[in-house]
């Protein structure tokens, strides 16, 4: 059996072979002779290494290493630690194997070399049937040098938290889950059945009716419950309000923080039924999973009740650590020791105190009672370059630091006709990325030379995670050699900048570093959101819930856009919602109160703007036309933006 699926693929060491061929475009690999079946897994071994370098940072090579990378076969696919390392272990000695929380792939390191490529000639194109499920999944594997994520730091609860272990015993748990009759229930909702006691929480509003209390209380059975909880110094209020959720496998609920002034400091929830893993995060983008044992109380005070959303994923399995040790706190980053444990049918009862004041939290900036009382900073348009400086710092330079891990997160589909731009560039050509993000482009094309630079410090440093050749700068004064570059391309990066003088400065920058017959390609958002009686992908895209504009709470000069609607100001603000990102960044990115923010509305989130001026027909190609010595090649309209393409003569 082994003889005859080793003939129905390319070996190790012919791999290695093919891939060097294959990048050098050699003569050879057009007379190497492979069947149909042994294309195909070919074809699948590039694309899995091509996705790995461009969105995870994972580069493979083409000669056997002690380490492999396999594709498919991670977590995030439902592969557990258990049931590959049973694939793995039958090809040699494993010395480490890695599983890194939420990704479809994995590492293993073999004792030896050999013992490597009997493992890449074993089971790549395998195909395996995952555990608890019908599903199968095809494994392919690739060699490695380094292996990311080997030395992770611990994570640690955030300020405030504490996790409770067996805080009712099974008997009390027993009689707590009788006392609900469900048939009562206030709300069915999508993802979960939740029941009410006290007040109501109303979903509408993220908030309760302090006036209407429900008849009958929060029952009688909780009281030993709170004796306890205050006695022992979890909480200082006795609570007046009652939730319970029942979750079964598959369900969840949103990253949300409660309503400040909704409620008090202290919020205590019980685990029933089951163990959960809940996330916490950051609006720095820090993220903490926390595993919750069955008949564990959850206490938030403090920051972790104001500041760090919670919620629950919604699926059927939980990544939690393979070693008994630990089955309360933190999900250690340690990747050498992750699993998936099955969910269970989890009820949760989680207590609040009902407040009767406004809040005085510590944290003004994420706080309804303060916000509304806070009036903020109305910007207006420029007038001056001093304004217009300060305006894009405040509304662009500080939102993209804050939201850069959530921003990059989303930023991961290179748009085509960019794609094809860079793929037409002779071999060698050096081209500059102005404005590159988070590097989505700088991978596209092997054979150039690509270097790229952003203003924001955060996004070059996710540029140099991914091993890309960036630096930090402005887009008016790049310290690159004029007449250097083949190539240069601008992507959704000058219509941040605020007067018109300040954006023809950004085009003759990029003319600046062109050698005569370089070209530019150049994009900018685009005032026409429907064109050619077709609506663009920005408008097709379903609003979010949290999707409207926060015009209502910005007293702004400058009008705050709808998201996912048609523009009706050149010159405006569009929102961003942060959200947790699944990026975690060690540093902490100090929460300062800045004008650009509008907390207030969403409770999972804090909203920034970012100032944009989106350019009607013609005008993008209109401002190129003012430069000296260069012709346009090509305009056009993609996907809500003006495009254009310049020749420096």
């Amino acid at each position: 059996i082994c003889f005859a699926f080793q003939y129905l693929h390319p070996s190790a060491d012919t791999f290695s072979f093919q891939m060097a061929t294959m990048e050098t475009d050699s003569t050879a690999q057009r007379d190497l002779k492979l069947s149909k079946t042994e294309k195909k897994l070919l074809r699948k071994q590039i694309k899995a290494r091509q996705t790995l370098l461009r969105h995870e940072g994972v580069e493979c090579v083409s000669h056997a290493t002690q380490s492999l990378v396999i594709a498919n076969g991670g977590l995030g696919n439902g592969v557990s630690r258990h049931q590959l390392f049973r694939v793995v272990e039958k090809c040699g000695s494993v010395e480490t194997l890695l599983m890194l929380p939420n990704k479809p792939y994995s590492f293993v390191k073999y004792g030896t070399i050999e013992e490597s490529k009997e493992a890449y000639d074993t089971l790549n194109g395998k195909e395996i049937k995952l555990d608890d499920t019908s599903q199968n999944i095809t494994l392919y594997l690739n060699f490695v040098e380094k292996v990311p994520w080997e030395h992770m730091m611990p994570t640690t609860l955030p300020p405030g938290l504490m996790v409770v272990e067996e805080l009712v015993s099974p008997e009390e748990e027993g009689r707590l889950l009788e006392s609900i009759d469900w048939t009562g229930a206030q709300k069915s909702l999508k993802h979960r059945r939740v029941k009410h006691f006290g007040y109501e929480f109303r979903y509408d509003n993220n908030n309760v009716d302090k006036d209407k209390p429900l008849p009958g209380g929060i029952p009688d059975i909780c009281q030993s419950l709170f004796e306890t909880c205050m006695k022992l110094g979890y909480i200082k209020h006795k609570p007046d309000q009652l939730t319970v959720n029942q979750y079964e496998p598959g369900q969840g609920i949103p990253p949300h923080i409660d309503t400040h002034s909704a409620f008090e400091d202290e919020i205590i929830s019980l685990s029933l039924g089951a163990e959960i893993v809940m996330d916490f995060k950051h609006p720095d983008c820090r993220t903490v999973a926390v595993m919750l044992p069955r008949r564990s109380l959850l206490v938030m005070t403090g920051e972790s009740r104001y500041v760090w959303s919670h919620g629950i994923t919604p699926r059927k399995f939980d990544v939690i650590q393979a070693s008994e040790g630990q089955k309360v706190g933190t999900i250690t980053p340690d990747t050498g020791d992750l699993t998936l444990s099955r969910r269970g049918t989890r009820t949760s009862f989680t207590f609040r105190k009902v407040r009767r004041s406004p809040c005085n939290c510590a944290y003004p900036s994420v706080c309804d009672s303060q916000h509304s009382q806070q009036k903020e900073a109305a910007p207006s348009f420029p007038c001056s370059v001093g304004e217009a400086s300060k305006l894009e710092e405040e509304y662009v330079h500080k939102v993209y630091e804050e939201i850069a891990a959530h921003f990059s997160s989303t930023r991961h589909s290179p748009w085509p006709r960019i794609v094809e731009f860079l793929q037409t560039l002779p071999k060698g050509a050096v081209v500059a990325d102005i404005g590159c993000g988070n590097g989505k482009y700088l991978g596209i094309n092997k054979d150039l030379f690509m270097i790229g630079c952003d203003r924001s410090t955060k996004l070059v440093e996710i540029c140099g995670e991914k091993r890309f050749e960036t630096f930090v700068c402005d887009a008016l004064s790049v310290p690159i050699r004029s007449g250097i570059c083949d190539a240069c391309i601008s992507i959704a990066v000058i219509h941040h900048f605020s007067t018109a003088e300040r954006r023809l400065a950004t085009l003759h920058e990029l003319v600046r570093l062109l050698r005569p017959g370089g070209t530019a390609l150049i994009y900018v958002w685009a005032m026409e959101q429907e064109y050619n009686k077709q609506k663009s992908k920005y408008l097709k895209t379903k609003r979010a819930n949290n999707g409207s504009s926060a015009s209502q709470e910005m007293n702004s000069k400058l009008p705050v856009h709808t998201n996912r609607t048609d523009f009706h100001s050149q010159d405006l603000l569009v929102p961003w919602h942060l959200k947790g990102c699944t990026k975690m960044k060690e540093e902490r990115v100090e929460s300062q109160q800045l004008p650009s923010r509008a907390e207030g509305s969403h409770r999972d989130s804090p909203v920034l703007h970012r100032y944009y001026h989106v350019f009607c027909e013609g005008e993008l190609e209109a401002a190129c036309k003012t430069l000296d010595h260069i012709r346009i090649q090509e305009s056009y309209y993609d996907q809500g933006n003006w495009c254009v393409v310049l020749e420096k003569e």
